[in-house]
This record gives structure tokens, sequence and C-alpha cells, in this order.
């Protein structure tokens, strides 16, 4: 259990619940089997309509933050009700100079909820928008707040770098999920970046025990239908195995932006009989379905816009049910996928390397068994929830950079 002076701590995410954001409440379920008090706070209200099945395990009461419809009057009357709970308030407004008002707002509602909740640190999951808010409510009220850095909210070409550095250099603690991701921060903003630590997305081992049935010639993938996760390569990865002769079936797991484009794909290679894209299913439906294929295949790739995977979840998932997976070299994915070892690796967007260690894989089961079965200890290894959500628990009691600890006190 962890001790009652330990930090009461705040979640900020973007939406709560969020589909493919499995990892938060995976990280949110160990802390609190560890004992830690936290609350969730979402700055927009949910927009999915499947949701994980672990959810209903969550004791953290969940706070959504007024956003639509706010008016000027909206902000101020805030701001004044936040000034009569903290004397000191109004000569830290200058802190916020520069910000949008809606996040101001935002982070004004968020400081109150730090003193009625008796809050003592907030953590954001993504260096974007959560950041943002938490950052501006640390500042308004003094205590500290660290966050979470994954992969868009790093390499998108929509991140602005000085925007990212002041949160590094304000931040008591940043986690980022990868190798990668930590030596690209370092490289790229030095000293603001030194309080960076990797710390990998945990996984509650128990919820993935090892396949034992598997269904032969069948190929899985899941993950939104967006362009960084590589699924049209898969596609016409799977056009060349039915060119080949190739005994396989495929089925494309999640929604998105894509969607259309992949099924026109899947008509015009001919591939109905062959490729089911089956959409958004549930958590439980999601694992049974990674643990019985032959194969899982993660081809993700960096889009034009510089957007990436950081580490997918679903790959460490299907790394952990045993069941043998191919992948590609972006960003932290070399980290557990070491080709012909716990994996493959192919090319990115290389859809005939693809098609050759799939057909590969699926005609040679002894080899694939093994090879999943040091992914398995890969795994468990290094992606043990417990473990990794309390070294993460352990930056939320870090104290404030002194040049902000300096200035954040109020009276």
């Amino acid at each position: 259990m962890c001790p009652a002076d330990h930090p009461r701590v705040g979640y900020v995410v973007k939406r709560y619940p969020r589909y493919s954001e499995t990892f938060i409440v995976t990280e949110v379920l160990a802390h609190e089997a560890a004992g830690a008090s936290l609350e969730i706070i979402s700055l927009r209200p949910p927009c999915d309509t499947h949701f994980q099945d672990t959810l209903a395990l969550v004791r953290a009461p969940v706070h959504y933050l007024a956003f639509e419809g706010a008016r000027a009057a909206d902000l101020w009357a805030a701001i004044e009700q936040a000034a009569r709970a903290w004397p000191g308030l109004w000569s830290r407004l200058g802190d916020l100079q520069g910000a949008d008002a809606r996040d101001v707002y935002q982070a004004v509602q968020l400081a109150l909820l730090v003193r009625e909740r008796g809050l003592t640190h907030l953590h954001a999951h993504f260096a974007t928008l959560p950041a943002t808010v938490a950052r501006l409510a640390a500042r308004l009220t003094g205590i500290t707040y660290s966050f979470t850095a994954h992969a868009k909210d790093i390499f998108h070409e929509s991140v602005q770098h000085d925007d990212l550095a002041r949160k590094l250099a304000d931040a008591a603690a940043v986690v980022t999920v990868s190798e990668f991701n930590l030596a690209y921060l370092r490289e790229t903003f030095g000293a603001d970046a030194r309080r960076v630590v990797r710390v990998y997305n945990g996984l509650d081992l128990e919820r993935f025990p090892v396949g034992e049935t598997r269904t032969p010639g069948h190929i899985v993938a899941v993950g939104r239908l967006v362009e960084k996760k590589g699924f049209g390569v898969l596609v016409d990865a799977c056009a060349v195995l039915l060119h080949r002769g190739v005994r396989f079936t495929c089925d494309l797991i999640g929604t998105g932006e894509r969607e259309d484009d992949l099924r026109a794909r899947v008509r015009t290679h001919g591939l109905e009989d062959r490729v089911r894209m089956l959409g958004a299913r549930p958590q439980r439906e999601v694992a049974a379905a990674i643990a019985a294929a032959s194969v899982f295949a993660a081809p993700c790739l960096v889009g034009e816009d510089g957007n990436r995977d950081g580490l997918p979840t679903t790959l460490l998932e299907a790394m952990a049910s045993g069941t043998p997976c191919v992948s590609t070299d972006v960003t932290g994915i070399p980290e557990v996928i070491t080709h012909g070892d716990t994996g493959w690796v192919v090319p990115q967007g290389d859809a005939v390397a693809l098609a050759d260690t799939l057909a590969h894989i699926l005609g040679h089961p002894d080899e694939a068994a093994r090879i999943a079965r040091h992914a398995r200890q890969r795994i468990e290894q290094e992606f043990d929830t417990r473990r990794n959500a309390a070294r993460v628990f352990s930056l939320f009691g870090q104290p404030a950079p002194v040049e902000t600890a300096r200035e954040a006190v109020l009276a």
C-alpha cells in the first residue's frame, strides 16, 4: 500500500474514456492496486462507441471540465472564485500570458478542483493539451505537475518546439515510453529535457495468458485505421500472398479515417474473401482474436506529417499472448522486437518484404512458436505494469524545478 503521505494525484487526459488508450486505464489500475489515491480529469467528453472492459474496475472518480459554449464572463467568474480560495492568485495570472483563453478557463477550473479535492500533484498523458492545462493549473496553485510523452505529441509537424521546451523545463518529471523517444528529446531539447526518463507502458500480464490454440494461416492486425499504422501496406501484402497462392485469412480490427480507403483497396485487390474489416470490438474479443492468430502484423510507418507510433500497445499485447509478431523499425519497436529472436522486422512501407515474412511465419510454425516464447519472456522482463507503474508513481513526489518552486508559493 502507498503510505498516507504519498501524493494525491490528478490524472489529466484529453478524453476519458478513450477506446484506443488502454495504457492509461492499465496504469491507473496498477496505481490503485498499490493503494494510490487518484482522480481523473477529462478535458473533453468521450466520443467513442466502444469502451474497454477494464473500465469497470477503475475506482477513481472522473471530473469533466466545462469547455463547450464558454463565454468571457464564465472565465472571469471562474478566476474570481479561484482568487477567493487563493488570495495570491491575481499575482500569478501573468504566468498565463499568451495562453489560449479556453485552456486558461479549464486550468482555472482544474485549480479549483485541486483545492476542493486536496490534490497535491497533476500528471498529464500526452505533451499536448493535457500537459498545457496541467502546467497552467500547477502554476496557479503551486503544486507540481508531470506528464507522459508518447509519439504524436513529440513528432507530429504541429508540435511547437518552444511550447514543448517550456513544459519539459517546468515539469517536476517527464516520462516517455521508449529509448528512441528519450534520445530524441535529449538531443532536440538539451538541458530542458534533463528530467525525462524512459518508462515503458506496462501490461497486466495476468490478462494476457499465452494462447494455446491458433487458427492456421490467420493474420490479425489491430489499431486505429490511420496512416501511421501502415494497414494499407498490409492489404497490399495480402494481395501478394493471394497472387502466390498462400493460404491465409486476415482480420483488421479498428476504426479510423482511412477505413473507406482500406475497404476500397481490399476490393481493388479482390481480397473480399480473405480480408475482413471488423471495426471496433470489445477488449476481450480483441484479446481473444490476438491470442488465436498465427501471426500479428503491425506494419507501422512514419506518416507524411511526421506522425508515428511510439511503441504500439497492441504489439506488446500480442507478444504477451505468445503470438508471433512482425513489425517495422519505427521509433521504439526495435527495443522489443529483435529480428529472428523475439519477432520479425521488415522495412516500413515494403509490402513485398512484409508478404515474404508473413509467408515464412505461416510456413514455419515451430520456429514461430519458439520466437514467440522469447517475445513473451521479453514482455515479462520489461513490461509488467506493477513494476512500471510503481516507477512512474515514484516520480510524482519529485520537487518542482527550483526556479518554478521559488515563484509558485501562494498565500
